[in-house]
């Protein structure tokens, strides 16, 4: 096909799903946001394409349907401080914009993490050079977008599974003060944001008790944590209510905010011999491990439903202790899932599927809102 013509094409269709997903939003007299607007905050993540609305699916869904947002990548290091002196504002500016235009808060994330480090990072071998960067990072960036942004993640995934700490480049360097220390820095460079610690699968009993005593820690220290965020990668089949609800319990006990910031639902097989959200863990792709590429049975449909619904049922129960829902991705198309742990894939996890339309989940989801 010609390029003019392939681009005419797509720019027709672009138009037509972005029409299609305006008269969605202007004739649907539901949508999350409003749905739990009593109960806590409905969050999406969103990428460039979306902060930029360029993704014309999206342009009219995110502000319909979400009240926060979390940027996926583009505030995480190795794009905002991709050079020792150098730091790239841009996309994150945007999704400041982008807010400000729609009325939406933001969750920056995220400050520390021991992953998606820029090289300069990742090749510091002076524990005093890698404390200068620690504290350059946090301050100059924390500082900026203060009262800009509603919260931050300030540690991202310090924990492994048995609950230790994790032997990051900030662990082995700095020691295991590091993550007391981030939340101070971030407590004087943006006093009016909120600060969070981020992880997953801390509603598995030995990790919570290490998140648990991560927190303590931090405020027996004089230093301010506001919440913390169980970022719920779940699979169909295995969601843990009974972790979940003690997690709950526990972590609001503390006197924090509790929230679920990572949400999706794996629908294909897992090919890890255990549950991670670990981002540099990858396995072998094979036809068995991607058993839906143009569909869900009617079946796996029914039980994804249940599996949203069940949740969201515990999540109202606890609504005065759980301030924020954000799913991580508007739709199935976007999802981390579709190349995560096996690239290529075809998952399901979201609300949404991959033409920006609502599945049953969203609207059975919505009818618990109203009882």
């Amino acid at each position: 096909m010609p390029k003019p013509l392939r681009f005419i094409i797509l720019t027709i269709v672009a138009a037509i799903i972005g029409s299609a997903t305006m008269i969605y939003a202007q004739t649907n007299k539901n949508s999350l946001q409003k749905a739990f607007k009593a109960d806590f905050l409905i969050g999406t993540a969103m990428n460039t394409a979306q902060i930029e609305e360029s993704d014309q699916q999206s342009i009219t869904l995110i502000p319909t349907e979400f009240n926060v947002v979390t940027p996926e990548n583009i505030m995480k290091c190795e794009i905002i401080h991709p050079q020792w002196d150098k730091y790239n504002f841009d996309l994150a500016d945007k999704l400041v914009a982008y807010g400000k235009k729609y009325g939406i808060k933001i969750n920056a994330h995220n400050l520390i993490w021991h992953s998606q480090l820029p090289l300069f990072v990742k090749n510091i071998k002076n524990a005093d050079s890698l404390k200068m960067f620690f504290e350059n990072h946090i301050t100059t960036i924390a500082a900026r977008y203060d009262g800009k942004v509603y919260s931050w993640d300030i540690v991202n995934e310090a924990l492994d599974e048995d609950g230790t700490l994790r032997k990051s480049i900030f662990l082995q360097k700095l020691g295991p003060d590091y993550i007391v220390e981030a939340f101070r820095l971030a407590q004087k460079a943006a006093p009016h944001t909120e600060l969070y610690y981020n992880d997953y699968n801390i509603e598995d009993p030995k990790k919570r008790a290490g998140a648990i005593a991560l927190i303590k820690k931090i405020q027996a220290a004089g230093v301010r944590i506001d919440g913390v965020g169980i970022q719920g990668h779940w699979h169909l089949g295995k969601v843990p209510l009974k972790n979940i609800e003690e997690s709950i319990k526990e972590f609001s006990a503390l006197g924090i905010k509790v929230m679920f910031t990572e949400l999706d639902i794996s629908v294909l097989p897992n090919p890890l011999a255990h549950n991670t959200a670990d981002v540099n863990v990858q396995a072998q792709n094979s036809a068995t491990l991607n058993p839906y590429p143009t569909g869900l049975p009617d079946s796996v449909k029914t039980e994804f439903t249940k599996a949203y619904t069940d949740l969201f049922k515990l999540f109202l129960q606890y609504k005065k202790v759980v301030s924020r829902i954000t799913f991580w991705g508007v739709n199935d198309a976007q999802s981390w899932l579709n190349d995560w742990p096996i690239k290529g894939r075809t998952n399901y996890p979201l609300l949404f599927d991959r033409n920006a339309k609502p599945k049953e989940a969203y609207y059975k989801i919505i009818e618990l809102a109203k009882q």
